[in-house]
């Protein structure tokens, strides 16, 4: 049965650099929330409604297939934690894989604002999401989000049992997806290996 790792947080809160150094340690698969941004965004164009629903289609399909096929899932997303819609969301996904067998867990990054304004301009960010390449844009989008929503959850909320928060201002990556593993206790997949999995 698939598991969905969900690292949450803020933009630029590292959430991309701990999923894939949490995918290299437990060798499944990763979807981060820009690579149906990106697609969505070069067919239709950023914030269209087809846009809009192209994206959320393309999760769909993804969530739909690593259940088929008993793929374990790392999933990053940005939630804004003072609206229901976003609990009602995660909470689907939740239910989605749990109910197919499977576990949910959740792991929220946060850190501080000027971190995450330096990590907003780091060279692999600018690789791995084009959209992010007009600095003096995204910057303005991250700072415009932070003033408008709730970005990470208040102290001694909980949403999941399967729940932590990871303060990781001065952690490397590798040492956040260490800390997710030691929370929920997770191991590799048994006969899973690098080699059979996407980098």
């Amino acid at each position: 049965m698939a598991d969905l790792i969900v690292i949450c947080g803020p933009q630029a809160v590292g959430k991309m650099t701990v999923a894939e150094a949490l995918r290299d340690r437990l060798h499944c698969s990763m979807m981060m929330n820009h690579d149906s941004i990106e697609v969505s965004d070069r067919i239709f164009g950023f914030g269209t409604p087809a846009q809009r629903e192209f994206n959320e289609a393309f999760r769909e399909k993804a969530f739909e297939v690593a259940i088929q096929y008993d793929l374990d899932l790392i999933f990053t997303y940005v939630c804004a934690f003072d609206l229901q819609e976003e609990r009602d969301y995660l909470t689907g996904l939740h239910d989605l894989f749990t109910q197919s067998g499977g576990r949910f867990f959740f792991a929220e990054l946060n850190a501080s604002l000027e971190t995450r304004l330096a990590r907003n301009e780091t060279p692999h960010r600018m690789e791995r999401k084009p959209s992010k390449r007009n600095v003096a844009w995204s910057r303005a989008n991250l700072l415009k989000d932070a003033a408008e929503h709730r970005l990470n959850s208040a102290d001694g909320e909980t949403w999941f049992d399967n729940h932590v928060k990871i303060d990781n201002t001065d952690l490397t990556p590798e040492q956040a997806a260490d800390r997710i593993i030691e929370a929920f206790q997770l191991t590799p997949r048994a006969g899973l290996t690098p080699d059979t999995l996407p980098s």
